[in-house]
């Protein structure tokens, strides 16, 4: 069976006349009565009784009419529905983000994403890099949103993202406290305060430092950003974080951010996507969203030169 064959069916029933429904359809009437006979023979039952130049249906015909009525209203409805889509008037979106992009700067942007759309289910699930990255490959999310990522076999970079830097914080008590920068070498006088394994944040900065050849001891292993500008705030040790994430802090002078001398730790946050999943319409403008927002923050974070 055909939606063809349906379509010529409901012109018949409704026009009760072979002649009248062909020239509604375009058809010839051989070609009409054809479709009709072949779906008569599909459905073992005769749907149409010719009585001269008229038509009435059989009782299996009214039956399939009624059906055949709902199948073009439910596909009119699809048609419909598919077109909201694409104008993203309806429609669904999870987005998975690591810790630092996730809580300090998507909020704003899925902010002005909700006002510009919002009939489309904006979801946000946050989680260390790693876990985003294997939820990524796993289907499990529309897009990703990782700081400092490397595409994986059947991964596809939709954007490079907001500019981020790693800085170097302090507490206000700290003798480095005034300074802008310090020499290199100095680190490993200090105990560092890091993230997880599996967060991008202590990736990237492990790499700078470890390409720069700079020597750092590792104190303590925290799960969470928060916990750690705590921990540097109590004097517990020093810690590379975003700008991002202590944009509060350092405005009110409750942590210090420095850099080590010749060496700026910077990443992207990159959004990324598995290329075994269509991207939808409303992944496609979110995207586009975050290279606005991109274009009208260039040139931040500001942090201290030197």
């Amino acid at each position: 069976m055909t939606l063809r064959q349906f379509e010529v069916f409901l012109a018949v029933a409704r026009a009760r006349s072979f002649r009248r429904a062909a020239e509604a359809l375009h058809l010839s009437q051989p070609a009409l009565s054809q479709h009709v006979a072949e779906l008569e023979t599909e459905l073992s039952a005769r749907l149409l009784d010719r009585l001269g130049r008229s038509v009435t249906l059989t009782e299996a015909g009214q039956l399939l009419e009624e059906h055949a009525q709902r199948l073009f209203a439910t596909l009119t409805s699809a048609r419909e529905a598919i077109g909201e889509l694409q104008g993203l008037r309806r429609g669904s979106l999870l987005i998975g983000a690591s810790t630092t992009p996730g809580i300090y700067v998507l909020p704003g942007v899925i902010g002005a994403f909700r006002q510009r759309y919002p009939g489309v289910d904006l979801r946000l699930r946050i989680a260390n890099s790693r876990v985003i990255e294997e939820r990524l490959r796993a289907n499990e999310l529309d897009l990703g949103v990782v700081g400092g990522h490397h595409l994986g076999p059947g991964e596809e970079c939709l954007a490079a993202g907001l500019l981020d830097e790693l800085m170097l914080l302090v507490p206000p008590s700290h003798p480095w406290a005034r300074r802008r920068e310090i020499p290199p070498e100095r680190l490993a006088e200090q105990p560092l305060l890091v993230r997880e394994e599996g967060s991008a944040t202590r990736r990237v900065t492990e790499r700078a430092l470890e390409r720069a050849g700079i020597t750092f001891r590792i104190a303590m292993e925290l799960d969470h950003i928060e916990a750690i500008k705590q921990a540097v705030m109590a004097g517990l040790g020093v810690a590379f974080l975003s700008i991002h994430a202590v944009r509060g802090e350092v405005a009110t002078g409750r942590l210090q951010p420095l850099r080590l001398r010749g060496i700026r730790i910077q990443r992207h946050f990159h959004v990324i996507h598995s290329e075994a999943r269509t991207l939808s319409p409303s992944a496609r403008a979110f995207t586009a969203l975050l290279e606005e927002t991109r274009g009208r923050r260039r040139g931040a974070p500001r942090a201290p030169s030197g």
